[in-house]
């Protein structure tokens, strides 16, 4: 048990250890500002890989997709799910974001000059989904463009042939390896952030830890009554009554293996045992909850919005407006389930809202974002592992018909 929990959450904690002694060392130094390039050269190492890793793994992702006719119609219903309690999930952190602010107080220096002026909404969804030229998707300043375009070229791929084609071979191939240039990388965080947060709190002192706090203060709690309230809601509209009974006796088993590996992917094996004992089509389980593990994060979709929300709030810029919610809302649903299914599509995420936000500073908000992710992952990873088992209750009822579960029952 030591040794799978140290497994587990040993790198996360190295990377914990190293934010509380990067905190430590910068409120005893003043001149801890001077460590901030350990931090730059991870930000500057993602920038590089985060380009050519998007259009690789995502057309991959797309050229690669092989689906027979019902596995269509499953497919179609388990991403407008997806997409609806995405999209439900983020509107409920907005509306706690806009009650409980996590950073009330600008951050003196990082809040001169941050505020940029607002372009229309048709410049936005112009600007938010292409470019006027080829060579500018090929720079992280276009990355909503680029994912675009990364749909589109492993669609073009699927078409000419799929996965037998040596473009499909080689898209998949590239993405195995740019991810173990990632892992690489990744080693290196805990250097990165003990830097980054010493020079942090050299410059804006005691308000990083405030801030960090109510940030936690509002997800935590928030993933708990997201559990206790959305998760009967969603088994009684896909099982109808008996369907809240049989969801409470088995997703006990998907939380608990969530939480302790904090991995969706480990979570599979004991989601389709849940399922099955639940009485959910073998072949809608088989689908659902490999994809869900992948691209089903409402978890993520609270971070999100969290992220967008303490940015802001770091930079003075006000949180407010009908286009400022839909386009943080648009980016948390685009994050929880188009980008959760790219490896490494956390950090990528975390990256749009930068770039879309606060392009002119991402040294300080790409690493704030990051850190805020870790922070969040136990519970956002049990929101998202047992969520899949919940969205097999509405899937059934779109593929079966509503008396599924009753007819289930009968059969046993």
């Amino acid at each position: 048990m030591p040794k799978t929990f140290l497994k587990t959450y040993g790198f996360l904690a190295a990377m914990l250890l190293a934010i509380a002694a990067g905190c430590v060392t910068g409120a005893l130094w003043p001149g801890a500002s001077a460590l901030e390039p350990l931090g730059t050269v991870f930000v500057n190492l993602m920038f590089c890989l985060v380009v050519p890793l998007v259009f690789c793994s995502l057309a991959s992702s797309v050229a690669n997709m092989r689906t027979l006719r019902r596995a269509g119609k499953i497919l179609g219903v388990t991403l407008a799910v997806f997409v609806v309690t995405g999209l439900l999930a983020g509107a409920l952190m907005l509306l706690v974001m806009r009650v409980f602010p996590p950073v009330p107080v600008p951050w003196t220096d990082a809040a001169a000059g941050a505020v940029d002026e607002q372009a229309t909404l048709s410049t936005l969804l112009v600007n938010f989904f292409t470019v006027s030229d080829f060579a500018s998707l090929l720079s992280r300043r276009a990355m909503l463009p680029l994912i675009v375009f990364s749909l589109l070229f492993g669609f073009g791929v699927s078409l000419a042939g799929g996965a037998e084609t040596l473009t499909a071979k080689a898209l998949s191939d590239l993405t195995r390896c740019l991810m173990k240039v990632v892992t690489l990388v990744t080693w290196y965080a805990p250097v990165a952030f003990f830097g980054f947060f010493a020079s942090l709190v050299a410059t804006y002192g005691a308000q990083i830890t405030q801030a960090y706090g109510r940030a936690m203060l509002a997800y935590y709690p928030l993933c708990l009554l997201y559990a206790a309230v959305a998760f009967p809601l969603y088994a009684r509209f896909g099982g109808g009554r008996e369907g809240v009974r049989v969801m409470l006796r088995h997703i006990l088993r998907p939380a608990v293996t969530a939480l302790g590996t904090c991995s969706s992917i480990a979570t599979i094996p004991t989601n389709l045992d849940a399922a099955e004992d639940s009485g959910v089509p073998h072949d809608v389980a088989e689908l659902v909850l490999p994809l869900g593990a992948t691209m089903h994060m409402d978890g993520s979709s609270f971070s999100c919005v969290l992220k967008a929300a303490f940015l802001f709030g770091v930079f003075g810029v006000p949180f407010a407006g009908i286009g400022t919610y839909a386009r943080v809302l648009l980016v948390a649903v685009f994050s929880s389930v188009a980008m959760s299914g790219i490896p490494g599509g956390g950090y990528i995420g975390e990256y749009i809202v930068c770039t879309l936000f606060f392009p002119e500073h991402m040294a300080i908000a790409y690493p704030i974002a990051v850190t805020i992710g870790n922070l969040v992952d136990p519970p956002a990873t049990m929101i998202n592992a047992a969520g899949d088992y919940v969205v097999t209750f509405i899937v059934s009822r779109f593929t079966e018909g509503r008396d599924w579960l009753k007819n289930a029952q009968a059969a046993e």
